[in-house]
């Protein structure tokens, strides 16, 4: 196996960025950004910290990550499994990624800055769903903004519905845990109770 090491050797093998690649990128929010991220139910969130990175998906009704004004995002922390990865590494290491998907659309947007977690009261209220407050709130000062062209969802068919694969046809998450437990999880019962435990704890 050949191993990549350098950045030259790299960029022989690949050549000069298009130009575009290179323009399309700002230091702030623009205003067609802005519909962009006001249109993504779902955005992926990437962070770093001492025991390594971590990616974490985040979703709920389209514009729920706010845009404050060109510098700031505002993401509300959800109820989850209390594994807080991505918010430990945030604490410790303000770097973040956020990559934004649009149901049906092929672009994404790419947005990477600084992060801080706010308890504030106020503005964790601001984004109640029902009387569910979530636990924290994001803040993302923004320092790099671009669109990803749509080659890897075309590629990948996400939004084709033809590629959809029933669920029954991989394992569940209650068969991976009897699995890895070596049955003490009875999987046929976690994934029997899972859409009640869902429609309890979703907020």
């Amino acid at each position: 196996m050949t191993i990549i090491r350098t950045v030259e050797e790299l960029a022989a093998i690949y050549g000069e960025p298009v130009p575009t690649s290179i323009i399309k990128e700002l230091d702030r929010i623009s205003d067609d950004h802005r519909q962009l991220i006001e249109a993504a139910p779902f955005v992926i969130v990437a962070t770093s910290g001492p025991e390594g990175l971590d990616c974490s998906p985040r979703g709920d009704p389209a514009g729920f990550v706010r845009v404050v004004d060109e510098k700031t995002l505002l993401i509300p922390d959800r109820r989850g499994n209390n594994r807080v990865d991505s918010l430990s590494n945030l604490v410790r290491d303000p770097r973040i990624a956020l990559l934004f998907l649009i149901p049906g659309i092929g672009e994404t947007l790419r947005a990477n800055g600084r992060a801080v977690l706010s308890s504030d009261l106020e503005l964790r209220e601001s984004f109640a769903i029902g009387s569910k407050v979530p636990a924290c709130v994001i803040v993302v000062a923004v320092e790099s903004v671009y669109t990803q062209c749509p080659k890897a969802i075309i590629r990948s068919k996400l939004w084709d519905p033809a590629t959809q694969i029933p669920r029954s046809a991989l394992p569940t998450v209650g068969q991976i845990l009897h699995n890895i437990t070596c049955g003490e999880i009875g999987g046929e019962g976690w994934d029997e109770a899972y859409a009640e435990r869902v429609e309890q704890t979703i907020y």
